[in-house]
């Protein structure tokens, strides 16, 4: 491997290393529960508004 070769190598390992940070730091966290988002209500049945439970 010559200089030249090894340079670009060093840029390009760079350049995606800045383009994971970059796409790292666009991802917002949510809060679990938030608005209703974490129980499920059933709509229709004898359980109706009911929040469904796993088992």
């Amino acid at each position: 491997m010559n200089i030249f070769e090894f340079r670009n190598l060093l840029s390009s390992e760079d350049r995606k290393e800045k383009r994971k940070s970059f796409l790292r730091s666009l991802i917002k966290s949510v809060e679990t529960g938030a608005n209703g988002t974490q129980d499920y209500i059933v709509k229709r049945g004898s359980g109706k508004n009911k929040i469904a439970r796993a088992r």
